[in-house]
């Protein structure tokens, strides 16, 4: 009697269900929006410049948010060989300057991390400073003598004149990047490696960078990234034989020489898109990994 009284009286009692408060809800719903907010600034310059490359020339200026006539034409007149710029080249040239610059830069910058992280010496702080300051300096403030100094040694359109200047905008970068990954490193790791027999390098290449991967992934794709984009410097450094896409899309010319070709500009940025976006996107785990590395500590 007692079991089936028990068992009566919860069945009576009523279920109670647990409102969300209004607050959380519309901190929620705040959280959506903004998110969306971030997502359409970020993403409606990228889809605006391939609905103008898919348009006729005709209809370059039209306002409908969709190509009405799409057609491939603008990128065939971009990568038009017999055109007066050659955009394969363009892209050929920006591999090469950007992956030059991407490798010597993470060379240079990964054993500087190492040194400014794992090391104790006079001047840490102050050569940490003058790296992060170096990245401060207006690019603008280096054309002048930078075209000056490759002019007199005869380097003036040559691909070292392109590199060189970009390892140093993108090394101190790579250097940051690096330092804040290696500070956060399990140092025990190495030194049980050097306990059991290993070198102070073998310990580095076999136990340290391997870890280091995500930073190494991230740091390389900012450089690369930061090194296709650079336009200022290029436009004055480089010859039509050494252009990279940013200074060949400025050079763009169509049928009537005092009429912008738009749409095959923003045809030549969407192949330059592209390519950029698709490895952001393979690598996007790593990339975060390696950004959001040391920022949290045990």
């Amino acid at each position: 009697m007692t079991a089936t009284a028990e068992a009566e009286r919860t069945e009576s009692r009523p279920v109670t269900v647990r409102k969300v408060p209004l607050q959380r809800r519309l901190r929620t719903v705040g959280t959506y929006v903004g998110v969306a907010l971030i997502v359409v600034w970020g993403l409606a310059p990228c889809y605006w410049m391939i609905v103008t490359a898919l348009r006729d020339p005709s209809e370059t200026f039209s306002t409908t948010l969709w190509p009405s006539n799409p057609t491939l034409q603008n990128f065939a007149d971009a990568l038009d060989p017999d055109a007066k710029v050659n955009f394969s080249r363009a892209l050929l040239n920006s591999v090469i300057i950007a992956g030059a610059t991407t490798l010597v830069a993470l060379l240079l910058g990964v054993f500087t991390a190492y040194a400014l992280s794992r090391f104790e010496f006079r001047g840490r702080y102050f050569v940490t400073g003058i790296i992060l300051g170096a990245s401060m300096f207006p690019v603008v403030a280096l054309v002048t003598p930078l075209f000056q100094l490759f002019t007199d040694i005869g380097w003036i359109g040559s691909y070292q004149a392109l590199i060189i200047p970009n390892i140093s905008f993108v090394l101190p970068l790579t250097v940051y990047t690096l330092t804040s990954f290696f500070s956060e490193l399990p140092w025990e790791l190495e030194e049980a490696a050097r306990m059991d027999g290993a070198t102070r390098g073998q310990a580095f290449r076999l136990v340290m960078l391997p870890l280091a991967a995500p930073a190494l992934f991230t740091t390389a794709i900012l450089a690369f990234i930061a090194t296709v984009n650079e336009y200022l410097l290029m436009s004055q450094l480089s010859s039509e034989r050494t252009a990279p896409v940013t200074v060949a899309m400025a050079r763009f010319t169509g049928t009537d020489p005092y009429v912008t070709p738009y749409a095959s500009i923003m045809a030549g940025g969407t192949l330059v898109m592209v390519p950029l976006v698709v490895m952001v996107l393979v690598f996007q785990r790593r990339i975060i990994s390696g950004l959001t590395a040391g920022g949290v500590k045990s």
